[in-house]
């Protein structure tokens, strides 16, 4: 089997990857990223932008493709994210269905879900209309309705959804300091101990699954006869209560507004590069029920959600990170100082 991994260099791509490298009935891989890794073996690495190259070559004679390709930052330039996002989704659409390949499968994420229960788990056919004050939210839904005409228009393509919580893994600990963080963040207070308060709020209720497990999913998503969309996430449910556990650290009640508020004011002020959506997405999407990954997949994830956060904790304290650029631990250049240059999410830092 031949299979196209667009994006393939950043959290979830080198997860994917690996799951194929690892796959004998995977006879090639072809990783496209916007700047390709070094010294993979066995992986044919080109380097292509989604919003301007010919991407149909690279998909000729694919028996699958796998769509990873997404922005982040700069979250202060959303015509540049909408232009990856949106658009760069949808040109990597249309070339999987002009190559005739016969399956694509794309990562959505539980982004795309409308606001829904915290008390009780959702399957796949919950709405995916996003959050409106979230860009990620907004272009994660709109690529799952573009993805649907293109399934219309293509009825012998098969598409499946994959829709992940949260994604953590020891390698991406730079990668998602940078995105989400920002170059102020102090290392060493990042550990279980040190940290003395957690907050608690009803409604600030996430999941989180293992990068490794994901690409897992996606590898048996390529074998298995199924179309569709799964929800994908460990056990158990993180709260205010939880993450205590895992941090030896007081769940102190805080009032929701408080945690938007100081969300939006930093990211205004340019202190860390995470505009206050993520934390609207973070209270307001669903809880999800992963069954239909388990029965229909076979899948099972090998780390449980606080593993996967104390996992990206750790690689936040030393450094974590892996050969691509996306999560190359030095790609903030000396003291962080690149990110500083380039606005605190005014412009992208790779």
């Amino acid at each position: 089997m031949r299979v196209a991994v667009i994006g393939a260099s950043g959290n979830i791509g080198t997860s994917v990857v690996r799951a194929l490298e690892a796959d004998p009935q995977i006879s090639s891989i072809v990783a496209v990223a916007r700047r390709a890794a070094r010294g993979s073996r066995g992986v044919d690495w080109r380097e292509r932008d989604v919003t301007r190259d010919d991407l149909r070559p690279d998909l000729e004679g694919a028996d699958a493709v796998i769509c990873l390709s997404w922005l982040i930052q700069p979250s202060r330039d959303l015509e540049k994210l909408r232009a990856v996002n949106v658009d760069g989704s949808r040109r990597v659409f249309e070339a999987a269905a002009a190559a005739r390949v016969p399956a694509l499968l794309y990562s959505s994420s539980v982004g795309a879900y409308s606001p829904g229960p915290k008390d009780r788990a959702v399957d796949e056919s919950w709405p995916t209309d996003g959050i409106e004050s979230s860009f990620y939210a907004r272009h994660k839904a709109e690529v799952e309705h573009i993805l649907g005409d293109v399934e219309a228009r293509h009825p012998r393509l098969r598409v499946v959804r994959l829709r992940p919580a949260l994604v953590f893994k020891r390698e991406a600990a730079s990668e998602i300091r940078r995105y989400f963080a920002g170059p102020l963040l102090p290392r060493f207070l990042i550990r279980p101990g040190l940290v003395p308060a957690v907050p608690k709020a009803a409604r600030l209720r996430f999941q989180a699954v293992h990068s490794l497990d994901v690409g897992e999913a996606f590898r048996l998503a390529l074998h298995a006869d199924v179309r569709g969309a799964f929800n994908l996430a460990a056990e158990p449910v993180l709260d205010g209560d939880e993450l205590g556990r895992l941090l030896d650290a007081r769940p102190v009640p805080v009032h929701t507004g408080l945690i938007r508020s100081a969300a939006a004011l930093s990211w205004k002020l340019r202190l860390q590069p995470s505009p206050p959506g993520w934390v609207d997405m973070a209270l307001s999407v669903p809880v999800m029920d992963t069954g239909r990954a388990r029965t229909e997949l076979g899948w099972t994830p090998r780390h449980s959600a606080g593993d996967a956060l104390l996992e990206l904790l750790e690689g936040l304290r030393e450094g974590g990170g892996a050969h691509t650029p996306p999560l190359d631990p030095g790609a903030g250049g000396p003291l962080r100082s690149r990110e500083v240059l380039t606005g605190v999410g005014a412009r992208d830092v790779e």
